[in-house]
């Protein structure tokens, strides 16, 4: 714990202007980021006395070792910083709204020359029209189930379209009428993108025009006596009503508008947001957070809001945002969302009416979310606090490990030696610190000696972050890392706890390698496949956790998490190995240059047998680059002719210029 005291900055030099702040911890990683004002009264309350300090915020910047600032011009400007600070840095003080799930949204891909309907997940595409998100995907489908009746567009894959394309016969949807077969040429490009316009157009909310002139075609079929067009007519207005209920009129004036609502206490808080377009609930997603800072509602609403627009704009942003409290910063927010949709943004509090109605339905059901996602958490939470603390405890820890790094070696017979770190924060995976090692000291099978190389390498880069501090100097001759700028390191930060997957020869490596370093304060055990023992350096006998400890099982995890992530990396690099030709031992040779001289000869042998004149001649190939392949493909030991297995003919080596350099010699084709 660091004393706030020791990195605070002297009396004026903070400026008093608009601006953005950073804290950092002791390895450089940014912590915090926060805006203000007047930078110089707001980054003063952080260096009163501790004790005074909400707990959230002490235990900040005790963990931080230093503070820094960027001036800006207006407070705009610092919301937009702000914003894009905690999304590259992403600080572990700062709260960040987690999706439970990915929503989907309902999707017509106007990009296309004939678009298509259908549900899409993840980030919005350029091109796309969105309505949603929704809930389930089920609802999305059943929507559009009832509307391809009067606006039947495409809704295949680009396979189904092209394959019925070249049959000449449209899909099922094609022949009861639900889709307009554009694949088979039934409507013109033209027409199709019509329909489609049109649904977006119902989807939006203009849905009175078209019930209108379903009605008014109903009635014209009636009085000429086409009965089964008028039965066909009313079973499409029954559909679109249908359609049409599934989206309850919530504001009579047709508003446009995003309501949000929070529910929160003392550790976490829930959002939930509704979107209504033309009066109608379009869609509804909901966000839960960890409250890791001092913030109240006015803050919560605020990240909200930047996560929620931070990437939008256009219509995507609503004419009106309602909020059950208005976050201090109100005109600057205001006017940073006017920016994003072109247009002038409404963000105030509902006092009356049917939105404030509307409003207190949200609220229920962030109240809702909040008590089921305790529910859920509930019991994963008590089941890793106590797996962390039964580790501890039988590892004789000073503390439960709250970061945990495991090691596996693989190999096959000795080739394409590998190995995997894993990292497990709090008892949970955290796949973006996973790193992959390629055995580079010697050649063979040694997993005691991998072990201690890989062990050694990963400490020695967390060193090598550890300049700044001056806590570790550089070993002569080893260069340090770049400039730090906050960003995530791939090593930057210890665990806790060393798990290698193995015995007492393992464990006894890791650990030499940690000492050779002088690296004391970091934990080393191995996990034994054979009966699941734990090693514990120089201990003669292992350390032996019921088969019904969850300390046992979350170090299974993880070791099986390390196993599977080499053996993965280890078969990648097999196969590519495998796949390898005589062009791809020529230093400097990419690969487009490999195709280019592949198609230009035709075959290896022909390339072989080509002089260094002739190679030149290849675009991108000069004369320096033509002699080094000349002569690698001159020392190359031609492989042995291929056999045809079914005839025993002996076959010529053409390989052809669409197989690249992957081509195996005397094996089944």
């Amino acid at each position: 714990m660091a004393d706030p005291s020791s990195y605070r900055p002297q009396p004026g030099q903070i400026p008093d202007s608009p601006g953005v702040y950073r804290f950092r911890d002791e390895h450089r990683r940014v912590i915090y980021v926060g805006k203000a004002k007047s930078l110089r009264q707001r980054l003063a309350n952080y260096f009163q006395d501790v004790a005074s300090l909400h707990p959230r915020t002490a235990t900040m910047v005790t963990t931080a070792a230093s503070v820094e600032w960027t001036v800006v011009s207006t407070e705009v400007e610092a919301l937009q910083l702000e914003y894009s600070w905690i999304k590259e840095y992403d600080p572990r003080f700062n709260v960040k709204y987690r999706d439970d799930k990915s929503y989907p949204s309902l999707a017509v891909t106007m990009n296309e020359q004939y678009p298509r309907v259908q549900v899409m997940r993840g980030p919005k595409k350029k091109g796309v029209r969105y309505f949603g998100p929704y809930g389930h995907a089920w609802a999305i489908r059943e929507t559009v189930d009832l509307m391809l009746r009067v606006f039947p567009v495409r809704t295949c894959s680009a396979g189904v379209f092209k394959r019925s394309a070249q049959i000449g016969r449209p899909c099922l949807l094609g022949y009861i009428g639900k889709c307009s077969a554009p694949c088979v040429g039934r409507v013109t490009p033209e027409e199709h993108r019509e329909l489609a316009e049109d649904f977006c157009d119902f989807m939006a909310g203009r849905t009175g025009t078209y019930l209108s002139r379903l009605e008014r075609q109903m009635h014209d079929a009636a009085e000429e006596m086409e009965y089964e067009k008028a039965a066909r007519l009313r079973d499409d207005i029954g559909a679109l009503r249908r359609a049409m209920e599934k989206n309850a009129v919530v504001l009579a004036d047709a508003t446009d508008a995003d309501l949000i609502a929070v529910a929160e206490d003392e550790l976490e808080a829930a959002v939930q947001i509704f979107h209504v377009r033309g009066g109608r609930v379009r869609g509804q997603r909901g966000w839960v957070t960890d409250k890791v800072e001092a913030v109240d509602t006015a803050g919560l609403v605020e990240h909200a809001l930047q996560q929620l627009y931070g990437e939008e704009k256009g219509e995507a942003v609503p004419k009106e945002v309602l909020v059950p409290a208005l976050p201090e910063d109100t005109p600057a927010l205001s006017q940073w969302l006017a920016e994003r949709r072109g247009a002038q943004v409404s963000l105030r509090i509902p006092q009356r009416g049917d939105k404030k109605s509307l409003m207190e339905t949200v609220h229920r059901n962030a109240q809702q979310s909040l008590a089921l996602h305790k529910t859920k958490r509930a019991s994963d939470l008590t089941t890793r606090s106590r797996a962390l603390e039964e580790i501890a405890e039988a590892l004789e820890l000073d503390s439960a490990p709250l970061r945990i790094e495991c090691f596996d070696i693989s190999h096959l017979q000795g080739d394409d030696v590998v190995a995997s770190m894993v990292v497990f924060e709090d008892g949970l995976a955290r796949k973006s610190e996973y790193r992959r090692f390629q055995i580079k000291s010697f050649e063979g099978q040694d997993d005691v000696r991998s072990m201690h190389e890989v062990v050694s390498r990963r400490f020695r880069r967390y060193l090598q972050e550890k300049l700044k501090t001056g806590e570790w100097s550089p070993e002569e001759g080893e260069d340090p890392l770049a400039e730090d700028d906050g960003r995530p390191k791939r090593f930057a930060y210890p665990p806790q706890l060393v798990v290698v997957d193995g015995g007492q020869p393992q464990v006894a490596a890791a650990k030499r390698a940690l000492e050779e370093l002088g690296v004391d304060d970091v934990a080393v055990c191995g996990l034994a496949k054979r009966l699941e023992e734990v090693w514990l350096p120089g201990e003669d006998d292992p350390v032996v956790l019921p088969r019904t400890s969850e300390g046992l099982y979350l170090l299974q995890r993880v070791r099986d998490e390390a196993h599977r992530f080499a053996i993965q990396y280890q078969r990648s690099k097999r196969g590519k190995r495998l796949r390898s030709g005589p062009l791809d031992e020529v230093p400097g040779l990419g690969e487009s240059r490999k195709q280019a001289l592949l198609k230009h000869f035709g075959s290896v042998k022909k390339l072989r047998q080509a002089t260094i004149d002739q190679i030149c001649e290849v675009p991108g190939i000069g004369r320096k680059t033509a002699e080094t392949l000349a002569a690698a493909l001159a020392g190359a030991v031609p492989a042995g002719p291929a056999v045809n297995t079914a005839t025993g003919e002996i076959i010529e080596d053409e390989t052809p210029a669409h197989a690249g350099t992957s081509f195996e010699r005397g094996t089944e084709q």
